[in-house]
């Protein structure tokens, strides 16, 4: 356990900044794994609606730092071209 006052700030700042992030990242895999389960029962059209929300979900995950931009942008990619299949 941190003795120092500055760690034990750092402490709670890192685990706040933590919880933060599982929320995002949970986010985008449950629209994610949404997604494909739509795919694979052939309904693609639902599938292209969801496909905004996966963005905006990667697009803010990437500004506040959870994710890196490119990765962001990987994913994007590679959801857009399962769903043009």
């Amino acid at each position: 356990m941190p003795i120092k006052k500055s760690a034990k700030k750092a402490l709670r700042k890192s685990l706040k900044r933590r919880q933060r992030n599982l929320i995002y990242k949970k986010k985008i895999k449950d629209l994610v794994k949404q997604f494909k389960k739509l795919l694979k029962e052939n309904k693609k059209e639902e599938a292209k609606n969801l496909l905004p929300l996966i963005y905006k979900a990667l697009d803010k995950a990437a500004k506040v730092g959870v994710i890196k931009k490119n990765t962001a942008s990987r994913k994007k990619s590679r959801l857009s071209k399962l769903v043009n299949l």
